[in-house]
């Protein structure tokens, strides 16, 4: 039989920092937040920046194009090239993550009191996946009918923002996946940010939807399609993830999107207290700041519209 310790590294466990009762070190902030950027690839891939205020700007610098002049022997015509500055404003969101854990629990459990550890181990995880599904997601403006509001109106998500501010590629109405929609969503991109950095963000049902469209096209029409084509269409690689929902598609580098954290992490746990006395259980909450950001919105586009794949 699996214990707990298997289950759990069979699930993809990270270690995390010791439970503790108050604020963490920067070190310790700084090692907690790695492990949530850990937990998922497109966490993996984005820009973090960690900055010790809630809120405040972030540089922006560059070197812009056709810097370059002719020389003249001997001669300083006073022309100097100047790199190009700008600013992005962040506002980071106090969430929380709380959870309870009885003693009787841990005094029956196969690992004892280390399985304090592998539920906290698990919910610095649960962070890294709730924080890319808001990084994607997140809208201030969600109803309040909806579902999931108390989960969505903490933040606005890159998918609002680049649906707001990008450059939007409409299929509403298409009775299939084409070829076409990912031409015209490159082709909305100014050149110089189609670099080779550029990736499609789609979900897993999406890509294989995707790969499936290409195959009834060779078994129907016969004919060969090139093999990258599956995963790189437009000589583009996609990147798989799973918050986006089916009826999108992303084109962006990875790299131009932010998660913004403070280092005002805290893992507070409460065993003493005449709560956790009477009711026989130890109580934790992880608290942080995050705020998701785009740098350059003209770099971006979106697929909207999109249609569910018609299996026969």
């Amino acid at each position: 039989m699996n214990t707990n310790r298997q289950i759990v590294n069979k699930a993809g466990t990270i270690e995390t920092s010791v439970v503790t009762s108050g604020l963490l070190q920067p070190f310790q902030a700084k090692k907690f937040l790695q492990q949530t950027f850990d937990a998922t690839p497109l966490m993996q891939a984005i820009r973090h920046v960690t900055r010790a205020e809630k809120s405040g700007e972030i540089d922006k610098i560059g070197i812009g194009k056709r810097k370059l002049r002719a020389k003249v022997e001997n001669v300083d015509d006073g022309y100097r090239a100047k790199p190009e500055f700008g600013s992005i404003h962040y506002e980071t969101k106090a969430v929380r993550l709380p959870w309870e854990i009885t003693e009787e629990t841990i005094r029956q459990n196969i690992e004892g009191e280390n399985f304090e550890k592998i539920v906290t181990d698990l919910m610095t995880r649960q962070v890294g996946v709730d924080t890319e599904d808001l990084l994607i997601n997140g809208d201030e403006d969600t109803p309040n009918t909806d579902p999931d509001y108390d989960f969505l109106k903490l933040n606005d998500g890159i998918k609002k923002i680049i649906t707001n501010g990008g450059h939007i590629v409409d299929v509403t109405g298409a009775q299939d996946m084409e070829m076409e929609m990912f031409y015209k969503a490159v082709a909305a991109i100014p050149n110089r940010f189609n670099n080779g950095r550029l990736r499609w963000l789609m979900s897993p049902t999406r890509a294989q939807q995707w790969e499936l469209f290409l195959l009834n096209k060779v078994i129907n029409n016969g004919g060969v399609v090139p093999e990258e084509l599956y995963k790189s269409p437009v000589a583009i690689p996609s990147m798989q993830v799973p918050g986006l929902s089916n009826d999108v598609i992303i084109l962006c580098e990875p790299l131009n999107i932010i998660n913004v954290n403070t280092y005002a992490v805290k893992i507070r746990k409460d065993a003493a207290s005449k709560d956790a006395i009477m009711q026989d259980k130890r109580f934790y909450v992880i608290h942080f700041d995050f705020d998701a950001l785009v740098e350059e919105l003209d770099a971006t586009a979106i697929i909207t519209g999109l249609p569910d794949y018609e299996m026969d």
